[in-house]
């Protein structure tokens, strides 16, 4: 299996963070491409984006503003098979990338992927009132993995907080 390509500018809205690629993912080739992740639809009805896109749109997304990019570029069925060193690694990596391209928010989607970056627990979703990173803001939010069980309605308003850092 093979790592996907981060899509990644200057000058982004948000940056949205993910554990790892999934199998499908790998497959494809495209972020939050596994059919029971609910990414696509949760930030369109969040009023993020438009239109509902599909995971193969993943790169349009930077003329809106958006980036992607994950804590550790390896696939697999699940984040619990990422390991320590891992995550290690992969948390001085995405420092290095939001430092470099600075987007105005580095949103979590996963409150998991939070942890192992900031080194905190026990955090609420929405904007973390510390950063690692100077100047940008940390936000955390549910992963949208089909295996998470939260109402999607719940999810929805959550990342609908974004919402305040996109132009208008």
């Amino acid at each position: 299996m093979q790592p996907i390509p981060d899509h990644l500018a200057h000058g982004l809205s948000v940056l949205f963070i993910g554990y790892n690629p999934s199998v499908r993912s790998s497959e494809t080739g495209h972020h939050y491409a596994n059919p029971s992740n609910r990414f696509w639809k949760i930030i369109h009805e969040a009023g993020l984006t438009p239109r509902k896109f599909k995971p193969e749109e993943d790169g349009a997304l930077l003329r809106l503003g958006f980036g992607f990019t994950n804590i550790v570029p390896r696939p697999t069925k699940t984040a619990a098979e990422i390991s320590k060193d891992e995550y290690i690694a992969g948390r001085a990596l995405l420092i290095a990338k939001i430092r470099e391209y600075k987007p105005k928010v580095a949103c979590f989607v996963g409150k998991g992927v939070y942890e192992q970056y900031s080194g905190r627990s026990g955090m609420g979703w929405g904007e973390q009132p510390e950063s690692v990173v100077e100047g940008v803001v940390e936000f955390v939010a549910p992963s949208s993995s089909g295996l998470v069980r939260m109402r999607i309605e719940e999810m929805t308003e959550i990342f609908r907080g974004l919402a305040r850092y996109m132009p208008k």
